[in-house]
């Protein structure tokens, strides 16, 4: 039975994509199916194939189950800025019911694991009237939570997940991510973590100048 998760984010840099691509590479592993998506990405390189997002790269190289970079990525935006401020600099407008129908397409793709991530925080707008968080409603993915651990990580996480589950959706389990090389007490607050998130724990990535996915998938488990 395959399973599908959105990788969501208490703040922009939490490390969604490393973590993103080590469950991908996990999941490898052991012998399952992957696929990842990044369906809406603010930054571009220019490559001999066109405007690229490195974060998407990045989750193409990770699958197991390879997708043309368009469904990969339906929806890329050049400056790396707020999406809907670089939807209105690019004269284009998103919508929800669009993007969704651009990731069922790309998700009917046989695969034991699918890893959708999303941009940004959880509230990141796509437009002026819509979260990019609607998304995962329409398509009802569990999600799991990657926590930029610095100071404020714990009000950001706790009020992330709040809005999660009042959007009537499950969270399937948080990995906290040192951002912060100076951070104050991390072992107290990943305890409070593990004690007011109500979920799962899959990992604790520690602080590691340079890390690459291979090495943040070796603290942590697969979400079941």
């Amino acid at each position: 039975m395959s399973r599908n998760f959105f990788i969501a984010g208490t703040d922009t840099d939490a490390g969604k994509t490393l973590i993103t691509e080590a469950l991908l590479l996990k999941a490898n592993e052991a012998g399952l199916r992957t696929l990842g998506l990044k369906p809406v990405a603010a930054g571009a390189d220019e490559t001999a194939d066109g405007p690229r997002n490195a974060d998407a790269l990045k989750l193409m190289q990770a699958s197991s189950v390879k997708l043309p970079y368009r469904q990969v990525n339906p929806v890329l935006f050049r400056a790396p800025i707020a999406p809907h401020i670089a939807a209105q600099q690019e004269g284009r407008l998103v919508t929800v019911n669009t993007l969704t129908g651009y990731v069922r397409g790309a998700m009917m793709t046989p695969a034991d694991l699918r890893l959708v991530e999303g941009a940004g925080g959880w509230l990141v707008p796509l437009n002026d009237r819509e979260p990019l968080s609607a998304l995962v409603q329409q398509l009802q993915l569990d999600v799991i939570l990657v926590v930029g651990m610095k100071l404020g990580c714990l009000n950001h996480a706790l009020l992330t997940a709040q809005v999660i589950r009042q959007a009537g959706l499950k969270l399937a389990g948080f990995v906290a991510t040192q951002v912060d090389v100076d951070m104050s007490c991390v072992d107290e607050n990943l305890q409070s973590l593990k004690q007011m998130l109500g979920c799962p724990c899959l990992g604790f990535v520690p602080f590691i100048e340079g890390i690459d996915a291979w090495q943040a998938a070796g603290h942590l488990q697969l979400p079941v």
